[in-house]
């Protein structure tokens, strides 16, 4: 399977960047994290700076035809600055066009607003991005997953295993054992 791509910059919210790559790579896939800038980018958890993730590659330098799925983590800061970047907005839009998978999470769907591939589409995201949401065309809902063809959208953090589970499924996907044991000894 090709790479995972992660599109992220300065404040993403920490848990919806690291434990989505966390589960992802567990279970074989490859994530590739673009930025805006070389060198790092600074998560934000508990209204403080959090962890640093090593950047890949330069957004700009990215081809959809490299990646099998994009990924795009929340928190307020990281989506508010990338839907300003004419690069990252054309890689949203080339995702889309090609049909593959797109998970956005939290602030994130403002990224698929701002590209215009959210009209006549079932979404959710956190509360205070919803009526933008609504704005761009998309039929807003308020639960922990929204798929809808390509798109895959949720609203928290504490939305992460579904949300994550959900991007699996539309890459035909399994679990790492580890995560099946702990599902089965928790039955």
């Amino acid at each position: 399977m090709k790479p995972i791509l992660l599109i992220a910059t300065d404040g993403f919210e920490q848990s919806e960047l690291m434990e989505p790559k966390r589960l992802l790579e567990e279970a074989g896939a490859e994530v590739t994290v673009a930025s805006l800038e070389k060198g790092e980018i600074n998560g934000w958890q508990d209204k403080n700076w959090g962890e640093s993730v090593k950047v890949d590659c330069l957004v700009e330098n990215v081809e959809c035809g490299d990646y099998a799925a994009l990924l795009l983590p929340g928190g307020q800061m990281n989506p508010d600055i990338l839907r300003m970047n004419r690069d990252v907005i054309r890689l949203v839009r080339e995702f889309n066009d090609a049909g593959k998978p797109i998970a956005a999470i939290c602030h994130a769907p403002w990224l698929l607003a701002e590209a215009g591939i959210i009209r006549g589409k079932v979404v959710t995201g956190w509360p205070s991005v919803r009526t933008d949401l609504t704005n761009a065309g998309g039929a807003v809902i308020d639960q922990m997953v929204a798929v809808d063809g390509n798109l895959i959208t949720s609203r928290k953090p504490d939305d992460i295993p579904a949300f994550t589970k959900a991007l699996m499924d539309a890459l035909g996907m399994r679990k790492a054992k580890g995560d099946a044991k702990r599902e089965t000894e928790a039955a």
